[in-house]
């Protein structure tokens, strides 16, 4: 990728930076002084790694959650640290704390990208739930298996070492959760705090070793099609709406041709939640890029905005169609899909030992 500067003015407070992009237009001359970003799919290219294949029934054992902190007694106030002692359970009340940690980050490091990890993050805790296989059972959010470099080193996942080293203090700091749990609760407050709908979570995923990886190409292939985009989401349980309700995540960054090898945003607000890439994507005349890159669409009037190939598939295909309309017509009615989507997302292959009751909604930042 070659990187511009950073165009937009840093914010200074928590709300100039949850509201410190507009979805409108601009200007093709504006447009082109602007660093937008993404949260896209990076998608194949790379050399895939030995795949690491999983049977219905593995037979390794998962790596408990790492307690050696956690269980460990402390004579002074630790609540700030995240340490608790051998009996403590966590409460919603200890979650929020971890969201607030998360939240506060976003805001203090605000230089990747277009101003927030916020995409990048989202993106991680994706990528780590999306390699769910329903029929064997395999793969999923629980496990955070994308530690070890088969997984890590997969093509869809380039550039997601941004987003694991981002939290990584927030483990050291919090040492009782799990990655597994941290990761999809950091994807939640990246959603909340770039204005999107609030979405349900609960805990309960454990830490898994590096028997678990799952073999590479379990994630969408942004060059192909909508027969593809119903295999890979068909094979986690999810239908047609579903499937267009989590593409709304492209309202968010841009792709990167170091990673994926395609290049832009989809949208002029890439740290802020709307559904404008549904908007466009109706909206906007969009031709071939002319490039020496993999084939994209770009907009015709500002030349600033991309599409892939899974994206037009979307406004292409006569049964995703009536979705896209939908939700570009109505935020609220995207928002609502779209929260459904991703807590479904988020939980997929997580033997959790409590039921939905248990989930909780995090306050997000003020």
């Amino acid at each position: 990728m070659h990187d511009i500067p950073l165009a937009f003015p840093r914010h200074a407070s928590r709300q100039q930076f949850r509201r410190g992009y507009a979805s409108g237009r601009i200007s093709q001359a504006e447009s082109s002084k602007s660093l937008y970003w993404g949260l896209g799919l990076a998608l194949t290219g790379g050399v895939g790694f030995v795949a690491y294949s999983q049977t219905k029934n593995p037979r390794a054992t998962p790596i408990k959650q790492d307690l050696a902190n956690s269980q460990r007694s402390d004579k002074k106030d630790n609540q700030d640290d995240g340490q608790k002692n051998d009996e403590w359970m966590p409460k919603q009340e200890d979650y929020q704390k971890v969201y607030d940690a998360i939240a506060e980050k976003f805001v203090e490091e605000d230089e990747y990208d277009d101003g927030s990890y916020g995409p990048v993050v989202l993106r991680l805790a994706w990528h780590a739930s999306g390699t769910y296989d329903a029929e064997t059972g395999t793969g999923g959010s629980n496990g955070a298996t994308m530690r070890f470099d088969p997984e890590g080193d997969h093509g869809a996942n380039a550039g997601l070492k941004n987003a694991r080293d981002f939290l990584a203090p927030l483990k050291d700091r919090f040492p009782w959760i799990s990655y597994s749990d941290l990761w999809t609760l950091a994807g939640v407050c990246a959603i909340q705090e770039m204005q999107g709908p609030t979405v349900p979570w609960r805990p309960g995923r454990q830490d898994r070793d590096i028997g678990f990886c799952t073999p590479d190409g379990r994630l969408p292939d942004g060059a192909k099609g909508p027969d593809h985009l119903r295999a890979i989401f068909g094979r986690m349980g999810f239908d047609d709406r579903e499937i267009v309700a989590l593409s709304g995540a492209h309202a968010l960054g841009r792709c990167h041709t170091d990673r994926s090898g395609f290049e832009g945003p989809w949208t002029f607000s890439p740290t802020t939640l709307t559904n404008d890439f549904f908007k466009f994507l109706l909206e906007t005349e969009w031709h071939w890029r002319q490039w020496d890159g993999p084939r994209q669409y770009q907009d015709k009037e500002t030349k600033s905005l991309m599409m892939l190939p899974t994206d037009m598939a979307l406004v292409q295909d006569d049964m995703f169609k009536p979705h896209v309309e939908r939700y570009a017509k109505d935020e609220a009615v995207f928002f609502k899909e779209f929260s459904d989507a991703v807590c479904k997302l988020f939980e997929l292959g997580v033997p959790f030992t409590v039921g939905e009751d248990a989930r909780m909604e995090l306050k997000r930042s003020e």
